[in-house]
């Protein structure tokens, strides 16, 4: 029946050919195939292989790098202090953008924490052209082994290389107790009345007259935050956010041996072997005391010798070191 429908349906139409012959046409169209030409059939998807850069590392050495990347000694360091370490140490394996992508690729790429946002405020605007011209200082809490009980750490931070000049724990704040680390720090750094600029929050022992008295005494120009406004003081609180993402730093100390312990090895780590990306990736230390230039130079010398045996890996012609840092602003004029 469903033969004849289709024999008729192109002479009367198929709503006609169905009632003639007294067939459902729900039951034709079931039935019968879709009119016209059999489909074509559908050749199988091509996949395109994209031919491998002749800059590419080869499979060994992105393994090579893996290794190095997830070793001990680098598994909780960025990929641009990696980068580096290395180079000051006359080894160049690939550019931090590869590192970035070989991570990426396994996983091993995200924030550990949250990252807080933070509106943007007219800020004070202070500058550094050398070290010893802007310190920074502050003071954070250490949680203690039980709730409601803290350490206080004071650190004074010096702007233009980020290194930490002075630092002390303590189990209160004080001023007296700032004018003791200020005092002490001031004698240590061989500096001289009008050299320094201090620039600090408005908690209690800044605010302190005797605190005040102590800036004049030595000549040390103080500038100070806006009301609860943390980020007027961003160089301090960049300082403390490292040192409390720390892998090693932990949730609670046991006594104030146990946090003076912890930064005993913290400081040091970070004056003298931690590359900070605001300053060319050197070390706070290389910074501070001048053989910055000498390490640039060196690096410039390393990236050299891997762009005469690779020329074609590096797209953007000869590879040069992270700019050292000329001036370092507290707000420079006209930002945002």
């Amino acid at each position: 029946m469903i033969a004849a429908v289709t024999q008729l349906a192109p002479t009367v139409g198929i709503e006609s050919a169905c009632a003639a012959l007294g067939v459902a046409r729900a039951t034709f169209y079931r039935q019968h195939p879709v009119l016209g030409p059999p489909p074509l059939p559908v050749a199988p998807p091509v996949t395109l292989v994209r031919p491998a850069s002749p800059r590419a590392l080869t499979p060994d050495e992105r393994q090579a790098v893996r290794n190095i990347l997830n070793s001990e000694r680098f598994r909780d360091s960025p990929p641009a202090q990696i980068h580096a370490t290395l180079i000051d140490e006359g080894q160049y394996l690939c550019s931090t953008r590869t590192m970035h992508r070989l991570l990426a690729a396994d996983g091993a790429t995200r924030e550990r924490r949250d990252q807080l946002v933070h509106p943007a405020y007219q800020k004070p605007e202070l500058l550094a052209t050398a070290p010893n011209q802007l310190w920074s200082w502050d003071i954070t809490k250490l949680r203690g082994p039980a709730k409601w009980t803290y350490y206080y750490l004071y650190v004074i931070l010096d702007v233009f290389s980020r290194y930490v000049v002075g630092w002390m724990i303590a189990m209160r704040e004080s001023a007296e107790l700032a004018k003791l680390l200020l005092a002490e720090t001031y004698v240590k750094q061989g500096v001289v009345p009008g050299q320094i600029t201090l620039h600090m929050d408005r908690g209690a022992p800044m605010r302190a007259k005797e605190f005040a008295f102590l800036l004049s005494d030595l000549g040390v120009t103080k500038t100070h935050s806006r009301p609860y406004t943390s980020n007027d003081n961003p160089y301090s609180e960049s300082h403390f956010k490292t040192m409390k993402y720390r892998p090693e730093f932990p949730d609670r100390f046991g006594s104030i041996q146990d946090s003076r312990t912890q930064c005993q090895s913290f400081f040091p780590w970070y004056n003298h072997d931690h590359r900070h990306s605001g300053i060319g990736m050197m070390t706070p230390a290389m910074v501070h005391y001048d053989i910055a230039p000498l390490i640039r130079n060196k690096r410039q010398l390393v990236l050299d010798t891997a762009f005469a045996a690779h020329p074609e890996r590096f797209v953007k012609g000869r590879p040069t070191p992270p700019e050292l840092p000329t001036e370092v602003w507290i707000n420079k004029p006209g930002s945002s």
